[in-house]
């Protein structure tokens, strides 16, 4: 039976072995986080009987399969079948002068946004630390580049970050430790749907990460129609939230906004969602629908979308419209769903 994965332990909780010096405890943490290796046979430099030990109380990887989806656009979609058979996925984007990844929290996800196939999907249970941490790695390693060299992190994928706060927010602890991934935590990005308590727990934390809030309507009653988990938070509490985020050191906002025709893309909605946000720092990333099939939706005409970024900018407001890549392996924003759709490699 594996034991517990290594990726559960912080970087100054990973074993040594008797009363070894700490320097084996740092090549131990460079095997894991520099060269992102899964065998605990790769790390050469360590004495073999010391190998035998870890290999016989942990595991590495926390996963039983990787597959990956290959996008036309260079993007890459990674399924993950876990110890336990479920399953999660992660987005690899390479852009010309980062690369990017999205990890999800969750196997699938509570929050049942309507317009989102992961939502159709239901929630299955929290990801663990090593679990959220190994799509990382594991991409590093489908990727053929450093861990290190992945330098831009966003919590987008499957799942609502912030209901699996613990072990969401140790995974970041571990990104950003020198030991380890020594990521710097203004590269990366945390997503929620909105939920006001949880918003002001994690500006208790002092990490000063990218919050992003999926808010994709400006009034309750729009919001609710969509997002069947709104009717617990009214938008007027999140607003609140974002002012105590931002009022403890947080930084800008991103306010995600995806547009759906004839539902939340409408001349009035988008003022008044620039009156929703007086008085906070933001950007709004406008997200054109992707469609996925039964969703009950269609995206907004490319004319209703520039009229809506239009408003907002002319009120003042930092406004960019985010095309989504890795549609074609279903891999774009709101459509990971555990298919198989894409070209397999």
């Amino acid at each position: 039976m594996l034991g517990t994965s290594l990726l559960e332990l912080t970087p100054s909780e990973l074993p040594v072995p008797g009363s070894s010096q700490p320097y084996r405890r740092r090549q131990l943490a460079d095997w894991l986080y520099r060269h992102g290796v899964d065998s605990f046979d790769a790390m050469t430099n360590l004495p073999e009987r010391w190998r035998q030990e870890l290999a016989s109380r942990y595991s590495i990887s926390p996963f039983a399969r990787v597959e990956r989806f290959l996008s036309q656009d260079g993007s890459v979609r990674y399924l993950f079948t876990l110890r336990d058979g479920k399953q999660t996925e992660a987005v690899y984007m390479p852009y010309r002068h980062r690369k990017t990844v999205c990890l999800s929290s969750m196997v699938g996800c509570p929050a049942g946004c309507r317009f989102c196939a992961t939502g159709a999907l239901g929630f299955g249970r929290n990801l663990t630390k090593a679990e959220i941490l190994g799509q990382l790695l594991a991409v590093a390693r489908g990727e053929e580049c450093p861990p290190r060299s992945l330098r831009n992190v966003v919590l987008m994928g499957m799942g609502e970050a912030l209901l699996n706060f613990d072990h969401a927010i140790g995974s970041i602890r571990t990104m950003i430790d020198p030991m380890a991934l020594a990521m710097s935590p203004r590269r990366i990005t945390v997503s929620t749907v909105g939920l006001p308590a949880k918003i002001v727990r994690l500006a208790a934390e002092k990490l000063p990460l990218v919050l992003a809030v999926s808010l994709h309507a400006p009034d309750d009653e729009t919001r609710k129609g969509i997002i069947p988990t709104a009717h617990a938070y009214p938008i007027e509490e999140i607003i609140e939230a974002l002012h105590v985020w931002q009022e403890s050191g947080g930084r800008r906002v991103t306010v995600e906004y995806t547009l759906l025709r004839d539902v939340n893309d409408r001349a009035w909605q988008a003022s008044q969602l620039q009156k929703r946000l007086e008085g906070l720092t933001v950007h709004v990333n406008l997200i054109p629908f992707n469609p996925w099939p039964n969703s009950g939706f269609q995206p907004s005409s490319k004319a209703a979308t520039e009229e809506f970024r239009a408003r907002l900018e002319a009120a003042g407001l930092s406004v960019s419209v985010r095309y989504s890549r890795g549609r074609d392996a279903a891999g774009a924003c709101g459509q990971l769903a555990l298919t198989r759709v894409g070209s397999e490699a």
